[in-house]
């Protein structure tokens, strides 16, 4: 079948919904190795510094747990609410219901419960819970991505959920009606090859799906999932094209697509083992690789940007996410007087290796030098790389824990050109990006039972989804939040 033609592959989740109430969830771990085969996987990826063909994930390490040797760590921020009974939350959606005095704002969380909705617009630094779709053993929903015009919020069935694995787990994407906070609704439910993140792109028109690992009846040259795309231009018909895009990233090898992020321009920058490359989804656009002008879709998109990060100033080939400050978002990161507009990719490393210097860094790539189509040519004996301006990790910085080796970087924000990310154990950091050159940690949250996952502005506070604790409401007090 021709990419161009969806196959509806349309199932409802009540088994999926049953299946889940039975099971108890299971340790928290952002991209873990696969059940029964854990310390094979994370001993292989410790030993050789590097990834090894799957995305390990933590290992058998410390779970927020208190430390006698350490105490909390807190500087240029305030704590000044928490939510506990989000506890194992993953990621978290800002929707905003009504205008002007009628305006109303709910903080959907999505994590191993499912997704719960907390009402932030009478006291934002303590919420109330409001309403909740339970999913009991739920994974992942690392990265909820949400349609804010149909309200409607898409949780990525992660295979290992409920119990399942990379080979016999089932994938896929739950559709939540979120039109009544009170009263959230499962429209229908679609099973997808890939199930690890599921992002909107061309206005939540289209989803792209990608990740884990691939399964054993997958391409045996695979090292991972890539991209899947699903039409829900109608949410409760979805329809998955059969054949995936970002093939071919890792070197010209298709290997493991961990997520998408759009810029504010509308390109998708598609990150994972291999680097971080950009595409147009719509309208016509100059093809660098088939050397054309063409018109871009959801599912053939046009090449724009991006390839392989240069692994001699990285622990791992595997990235994570990533972001490009360009259109409303132009000057939020680097200095663009001195950058340039767009020309600087901010990217996470995640990889957990054998000491916390070792870790996924925080990296800032110059894209000059990859709009000709390079990423797409890079074959392991002639590799095309984005050069890599510099790095940033939290081993022996100002307020990291000296006791853990649960150190990668993993989600962030960026607001006025103040990254605020998250690294596990290590709590969130907040660094001045203005010089991509020479990234300055400026002020940080590390709780000494940190699990931290992402932090997320939103109006004058820092939320920070921690597995561990819950939701953490931070206020600035460095002077540029």
């Amino acid at each position: 079948m021709s990419p161009g033609r969806p196959t509806r592959r349309v199932l409802f989740g009540t088994a999926s919904v049953a299946a889940a109430a039975a099971l108890t969830a299971g340790t928290a771990w952002a991209c873990p190795p696969d059940p029964g085969n854990q310390q094979t996987r994370v001993a292989s990826a410790q030993g050789e510094g590097r990834d090894l063909g799957a995305h390990a994930g933590h290992g058998p390490r410390e779970v927020g747990k208190t430390s006698q040797q350490v105490s909390d760590a807190i500087k240029g921020v305030k704590p000044v609410g928490n939510v506990p009974d989000a506890k194992e939350s993953t990621s978290l959606v800002f929707m905003d219901y009504g205008k002007g005095k009628n305006k109303r704002t709910i903080m959907y969380v999505s994590g191993r419960f499912g997704l719960k909705a907390y009402d932030l617009t009478a006291d934002p630094k303590s919420p109330p819970l409001v309403g909740k779709f339970d999913l009991p053993g739920f994974w992942q929903g690392e990265d909820t991505d949400a349609d804010h015009k149909r309200k409607i919020i898409y949780l990525s069935r992660d295979p290992r959920a409920f119990g399942g694995n990379t080979d016999t787990g089932e994938s896929g994407i739950y559709v939540i009606d979120v039109s009544k906070p009170e009263s959230l609704k499962q429209l229908t439910y679609v099973k997808v090859p890939a199930g690890h993140t599921t992002s909107c792109v061309n206005d939540c028109r289209y989803l792209w799906t990608g990740g884990p690992a691939k399964a054993s009846w997958m391409p045996a040259d695979w090292g991972g999932r890539p991209v899947w795309v699903t039409d829900v231009r109608d949410p409760r018909r979805p329809k998955v094209f059969e054949n995936p895009i970002d093939t071919g990233r890792n070197d010209g090898k298709t290997d493991y697509t961990h997520d998408i992020q759009v810029d504010a321009a509308g390109i998708a920058w598609a990150s994972g083992r291999g680097g971080v490359r950009g595409y147009h989804t719509e309208g016509r656009h100059w093809d660098p690789v088939k050397k054309r002008f063409r018109k871009a879709t959801a599912w053939d998109p046009v090449p724009y940007a991006g390839g392989g990060i240069d692994e001699a100033t990285t622990n791992s080939s595997f990235m994570h996410n990533s972001f490009r400050a360009v259109g409303r978002t132009w000057n939020q990161g680097p200095d663009p007087r001195k950058w340039g507009v767009g020309q600087v990719l901010i990217v996470t490393e995640e990889t957990f290796n054998e000491g916390c210097a070792n870790d996924g860094l925080l990296v800032f790539a110059s894209l000059k030098g990859s709009y000709g189509g390079q990423g797409w040519r890079s074959t392991p004996d002639n590799k095309f790389r984005l050069r890599t301006l510099s790095t940033w990790g939290v081993a022996g910085q100002e307020g990291s824990r000296p006791d853990t080796d649960d150190c990668s970087a993993h989600y962030f924000d960026i607001k006025n050109g103040v990254l605020a990310q998250s690294f596990y154990s290590q709590g969130t950091r907040f660094l001045d990006v203005r010089d991509p050159t020479n990234p300055k940690q400026i002020a940080y949250f590390r709780p000494d039972d940190s699990r931290a996952w992402a932090a997320y502005y939103h109006g004058k506070y820092v939320y920070v989804a921690d597995h561990a604790r819950g939701i953490d409401v931070l206020e600035t007090t460095f002077g540029r939040g």
